[in-house]
C-alpha cells in the first residue's frame, strides 16, 4: 500500500468522472467543484444511507425540507449576522485575501484555534509572516462568510435575504410545525439534508472547504436535565454511521473544542477528525445547542416554542443536540479511505476498496469480444436483467478486458462479469472481485439473485 496523496485523489477524480472544477471551460470558480455521473452517485448512495440509518429506520426522528431562503430575521435571531465570522487579512499590494489563521498555522504556529482575532494579529507580526506572494499584509478584521441577496424587485433593508449558511434554522422554525402536526414525544429529532453556502475567504484543498456546500444535519430535542446522556447517545451513533461508510475506526479520532473555539451558540462541541490525505481534518461535529436557539427565536418571533410533556409536567424550552456531517467531507474522506495501489502484473494498481453498499457503479458487465455478434446479444440480455434488479450496472465492451478491469478497479467497481463462449454453452459468467482479483464462474440466475434474498 503506498500512502495517499491529495493529487492522486483530485487526479482520479476528474480522469474517473467524479469531481470537476466549476465553471472549468470558463477558467472555473474558485471554491466550487461540479459532481460527474459517477461522483454524483457516490455521493446519492452516501445520503440515501444516512437517512436510511437516520430516518427511515427509527420512529423518533421526522424529516424536512426547509426552504434555503429565509426572512432575515431569521438570521438576526440566531446571531449569525452578528457572529459568523472569520479572521481575514489582506495583500496590501494585490488585494488578495487570505484567512489568518489559515496563515498562522500553514507557517507552523501552533494553538491557533485557541486564539483571540486580537492575537492572531499580533502573531502574524510577532513571526514576520507575509502573503504567499511574499507581500505585506493588512490589519486583520472579522469576515462575515454569508452571502448577502435581495427577494423581490426592491434592493432596500427590508428585502434583504442571506443563501443559509447552515440547515440547522430551517428546523428550529418549523419546530413548532412539527410538534403541532405530529405531537411527537420527548426526546425527539428533526432530520434535513441539504445546500449551505459560505464565503470562504480562502477555499482549499479540493471539495475540502468549498463555498457550496451540502450537510447532513440533525437537531434532538431533548429535556434539559438528559443532554448529556443524549449527546453521548448520538456521539455514538455519528461514529456508526461512519464506520458504516467504511471509514477505518483508526483514522476517527473524537476531539473535544475548546471554549474559546466554539461557535456561539454551542456549550460543549465534539469533533470527529479524520486523518485525510492533507492531514487529521474536521469531518463533522456534535454539539450541545442549549435552548439557545429556540430561546432566541421565540423572543424574536413573540411565538410560544415551548413543549408541554404529554405527562401534565410544566412546559419548557427543549435543549438541542445536534449531530452534523458535511456531505463533501464525508464524499472526499471515502474515496481517500478507498484508495489502494498494489502490485499486478509487475504494474502499480489503483483501486478503490469502496464497500459495495456506497460504491457508485455495482458492477460492470462486457462480451469477451465486442467483435462476436453471439456474445453481445448475450451480454446485452444480462446487462438489461441486471439493470433492471440493481440499478448502478455499467455496460463496459471498451478495450481488452484488461483495461476493462483497470478501468472498473480505479472507479472501485466491486465486480467485473464477462460472458464469454462458455456462457453460450451453459448459462455460467467469469466474476472478477475487485479487491482479490480473484476469478470464479456464477450461474447467471446466481447473479441475477439479490444477495439478501430469502
Amino acid at each position: 500500500m503506498s500512502e495517499t496523496k491529495l493529487e492522486d485523489i483530485v487526479s482520479l477524480a476528474k480522469r474517473r468522472g467524479f469531481m470537476y472544477q466549476g465553471s472549468e471551460i470558463y477558467g472555473g470558480l474558485a471554491g466550487t467543484w461540479d459532481y460527474g455521473p459517477l461522483g454524483v452517485q457516490l455521493k446519492r448512495n452516501i445520503i440515501d444511507a444516512w437517512w436510511k440509518f437516520f430516518v427511515e429506520s427509527r420512529e423518533d426522528v421526522y424529516g424536512i425540507d426547509a426552504a434555503i431562503l429565509m426572512n432575515q430575521k431569521v438570521w438576526q435571531a440566531s446571531g449569525h449576522v452578528e457572529g459568523f465570522n472569520d479572521p481575514l487579512v489582506e495583500d496590501v499590494k494585490t488585494k488578495k485575501r487570505y484567512r489568518a489563521d489559515h496563515l498562522l498555522e500553514d507557517n507552523g504556529v501552533e494553538a491557533v484555534a485557541a486564539m483571540s482575532i486580537e492575537q492572531m494579529g499580533q502573531a502574524l507580526k510577532d513571526h514576520n509572516i507575509v502573503s504567499p506572494d511574499g507581500n505585506p499584509l493588512s490589519d486583520i478584521r472579522q469576515f462575515n462568510m454569508m452571502f448577502k441577496t435581495h427577494v423581490g424587485a426592491s434592493e432596500d433593508d427590508t428585502s434583504v435575504s442571506y443563501l443559509r449558511p447552515e440547515t440547522a434554522q430551517g428546523m428550529f422554525v418549523n419546530f413548532k410545525n412539527v410538534v403541532d402536526s405530529f405531537s411527537p414525544d420527548m426526546p425527539f429529532a428533526l432530520a434535513q439534508v441539504g445546500k449551505a453556502f459560505r464565503n470562504e475567504i480562502s477555499p482549499r484543498d479540493f471539495i475540502f472547504r468549498v463555498r457550496e456546500l451540502e450537510q447532513m444535519e440533525l437537531e434532538v430535542f431533548v429535556h434539559p436535565d438528559v443532554w448529556k446522556e443524549q449527546f453521548e447517545t448520538w456521539l455514538s451513533l455519528q461514529k456508526d454511521f461512519y464506520l458504516y461508510l467504511g471509514l477505518p475506526a483508526d483514522k476517527l479520532h473524537h476531539v473535544e473544542v475548546p471554549a474559546e473555539d466554539r461557535a456561539h451558540y454551542s456549550k460543549h462541541s465534539i469533533d470527529t477528525e479524520f486523518d485525510f490525505a492533507i492531514g487529521q481534518k474536521e469531518l463533522g461535529g456534535c454539539a450541545y445547542r442549549t435552548n439557545h436557539d429556540l430561546t432566541a427565536h421565540a423572543a424574536a418571533s413573540g411565538k410560544n416554542l415551548n413543549y408541554i410533556p404529554k405527562d401534565g409536567s410544566d412546559p419548557f424550552i427543549p435543549h438541542v443536540i445536534e449531530p452534523t456531517f458535511g456531505i463533501d467531507r464525508l464524499v472526499l474522506a471515502v474515496i481517500d479511505s478507498a484508495y489502494s495501489v498494489d502490485q499486478s502484473n509487475g504494474e502499480d494498481r489503483v483501486y478503490l476498496r469502496l464497500p459495495e453498499h456506497v460504491a457508485p457503479v455495482k458492477m460492470a458487465i462486457s462480451p469477451l469480444l465486442k467483435n462476436k455478434p453471439e456474445l453481445v446479444t448475450k451480454a446485452r440480455e444480462v446487462f438489461t436483467a441486471a439493470k433492471k434488479m440493481y440499478g448502478s450496472v455499467l455496460w463496459d465492451d471498451n478495450g481488452n478486458i484488461g483495461k476493462r478491469y483497470r478501468r472498473q478497479d480505479e472507479i472501485g467497481t466491486p465486480q467485473c462479469v464477462v460472458i464469454d463462449f462458455q456462457t453460450l454453452e451453459d448459462d455460467t459468467v467469469t466474476v472478477r472481485d475487485r479487491d482479490t482479483t480473484d476469478q470464479i464462474r456464477v450461474p447467471i440466475a446466481d447473479l441475477l439473485t439479490p444477495k439478501n434474498s430469502n
